[in-house]
């Protein structure tokens, strides 16, 4: 079926004064119903004659996975294997459950003729999606109509935690600006137990020279050591109603995620071992510590469909489970949202006989809008009285929380959304510089 285009209906506008003329010169109005038969004769034959769906070729190319909350690149090849030009418009249909710009791009291909646009696509939420097709309007012969093609370009997608990010880290960390990502080093040389080489003696402590390599050289030398390799990294994540909550657009599990991704990508890239434990009510998966490839791709596969559910937590029975599987020290990450005194001793329960083994590291998400609520200036402070007394409440609450966890040992971390991956990659980056593991 053509589509009238507006020159079409411009050109069927032109017959009215062709009609009117009729009524100084009799019989000229009769010459408007040829006239529209003509244009309409022009119509079908240029639909007739219009390129086919088979003439034009179109590839789709993104990366194996994409990331969430974060424009995503996508490139599409059109390619013109027909022997008519073609012009008009190319819209690719991104998946449901995102946003794109740049998708929708004028074409004008000459006959073998190929062309490459590209645009970016930011999903809203993790999971399983796809694309759905490619829809096109090509103009027919003369421009009086378009005909529309719904190519059949569909293409499964995995929509993953901010992959993106590790790219970044990985570049910046290659020309040592960590620092623009907000991850803070505090190399502490000296501090770990693998040899890494010799150096001169710069008022170091006397313990540290090595007379072997003094008396052999001539002049004191002192020993540097490099951290420990081949460590273990834990990371445990509450699948709880706890971490349905939204902060800054995505749910408090979207965050622990993105952050949870960063560092066992840096664990990883410092030669840890990496670990997972998923847990709610019971636990739902447990990956040991290993490492390598294979054990990063079974961690990304496990998280990347991960869904908070309004369930009650078991910290105990989940950490007992990990307790008798694991005994090997290790830095253990818990993600969780324990934001009143009650719940934190509950958890403190859960993690003492883990604390008297590992390195615990209690991790929640800080909500901007509490701190919002209690600086927000009005001209009226009756009117947000209330709003401003919950949100102090609530502050006084999970500080209490942080009290209770930091009293039997467990270390705590709270940060805003958008520096919670930073600022867990620099804690861990200084446990491991300090040699606490």
């Amino acid at each position: 079926m053509p589509i009238p285009t507006r020159r079409f209906w411009l050109l069927v506008a032109l017959g009215v004064p062709l009609a009117l003329l009729g009524v100084w010169v009799p019989g000229l109005e009769r010459a408007l119903v040829p006239y529209n038969a003509l244009l309409l004769v022009g119509l079908l034959v240029g639909t007739l004659t219009a390129p086919r769906p088979k003439d034009l070729r179109v590839q789709r190319r993104f990366d194996a996975v994409l990331s969430v909350r974060v424009p995503n690149r996508v490139t599409l090849t059109l390619t013109n294997e027909g022997r008519q030009p073609m012009r008009g418009r190319v819209r690719d249909e991104s998946p449901a459950r995102s946003h794109a710009e740049g998708n929708e791009v004028a074409l004008n291909l000459a006959p073998g003729q190929e062309t490459t646009l590209a645009y970016h696509v930011t999903p809203v939420r993790r999971g399983s999606d796809f694309f759905p097709g490619t829809a096109v309007r090509v103009q027919t012969w003369l421009g009086l109509g378009q005909v529309e093609w719904n190519l059949a370009t569909e293409e499964p997608v995995r929509i993953y935690p901010n992959v993106l990010a590790l790219r970044e880290f990985d570049l910046l960390k290659q020309r040592g600006r960590l620092s623009l990502m907000g991850i803070r080093l505090a190399r502490m040389r000296g501090r770990g137990t693998e040899f890494e080489s010799l150096r001169d003696y710069q008022d170091d402590d006397y313990r540290r020279i090595d007379w072997k390599t003094t008396a052999r050289r001539g002049r004191l030398s002192v020993r540097e050591y490099e951290t420990e390799r081949n460590q273990a990294v834990i990371v445990a994540i509450d699948l709880s109603r706890g971490m349905l909550g939204e902060v800054s657009g995505a749910t408090k599990l979207d965050r622990a995620l993105d952050a949870t991704l960063m560092l066992l990508h840096a664990a990883a890239d410092a030669g840890d071992q990496t670990g997972l434990l998923v847990y709610a009510e019971t636990v739902r998966r447990w990956l040991a510590p290993r490492k390598g490839r294979n054990q990063a791709g079974a961690i990304l596969d496990t998280i990347h469909g991960l869904q908070a559910e309004p369930t009650p937590s078991e910290p105990i029975s989940a950490f007992g489970y990990l307790g008798s599987r694991w005994k090997r020290r290790s830095l253990l990450v818990v993600f969780t949202d324990c934001d009143d005194p009650a719940s934190a001793r509950e958890l403190a329960t859960a993690l003492s006989p883990m604390a008297r083994r590992h390195i615990v590291l209690v991790v929640r998400v800080r909500d901007p809008r509490v701190e919002e609520a209690i600086e927000a200036p009005s001209d009226r402070p009756e009117d947000r009285l209330y709003e401003r007394a919950s949100a102090l409440w609530y502050r006084e609450e999970r500080r209490q929380a942080s009290a209770v966890l930091s009293s039997v040992g467990i270390r705590n971390l709270e940060a805003e959304p958008d520096e919670l991956a930073q600022a867990l990659v620099t804690t861990y980056l200084h446990v491991k510089e300090s040699g606490a593991l």
